[in-house]
C-alpha cells in the first residue's frame, strides 16, 4: 500500500524534480495521518487530503527566496512509506525514498502570481502529470 504525499516546492524545485525524474529522498512532504485524523474525527477522505495539500502550500510559500516566482508548487505523488516528524503540522511526515516521477499524479499551482494578501483566498489549480513541463516554462 502507498501512501499519498504533497510535496512543496518552489518553481525552480519543480523543474529540477522534472529534470531528475524524481524529487530525492529525504524530503519533507505532507500526508493524511492519524494525528490529522484525530484532530479532525468530522473530517472526511476529501478534506483531510485537502488540508494537507493546502499545508504543504503554505510550506511552498515560505520555502521562496525574494528570486522565486511569487506562486506556491505542490506536487501531489505516492510513496511506499512515511515517517512522523517532531512538528506541530500534523500533516508533516518525513520521507526517506525517493519520488520517482512515474509515481507522481498532479501538481497544484497558483494560475496567477500572488502577494502576501492574496493567500487567504488563492486556490491551486490542478495540473495533470503530462502539463508539468508547459507549466514549469510558463510560470
Amino acid at each position: 500500500m502507498t501512501v499519498r504525499v504533497y510535496v512543496p516546492l518552489t518553481r525552480d524545485g519543480l523543474a529540477k524534480a522534472l529534470a531528475g525524474g524524481r524529487i530525492s529522498a529525504p524530503f519533507r512532504a505532507h500526508t493524511v495521518t492519524e494525528a490529522l485524523v484525530a484532530a479532525w474525527p468530522e473530517g472526511d477522505e476529501e478534506e483531510l487530503a485537502y488540508a494537507a495539500m493546502a499545508a504543504a502550500a503554505h510550506v511552498s510559500w515560505q520555502l521562496r527566496t525574494p528570486a522565486d516566482t511569487p506562486r506556491r508548487y505542490v506536487v501531489a505523488g505516492d510513496v511506499d512509506a512515511v515517517t512522523m516528524t517532531d512538528s506541530e503540522d500534523p500533516t508533516e511526515v518525513e520521507v526517506d525514498t525517493d519520488l520517482v516521477w512515474r509515481a507522481v499524479a498532479s501538481a497544484h499551482v497558483d494560475l496567477d502570481d500572488l502577494s502576501e494578501g492574496d493567500l487567504e483566498d488563492a486556490e491551486l489549480a490542478w495540473h495533470a502529470t503530462q502539463e508539468i513541463p508547459d507549466l514549469v516554462r510558463a510560470t
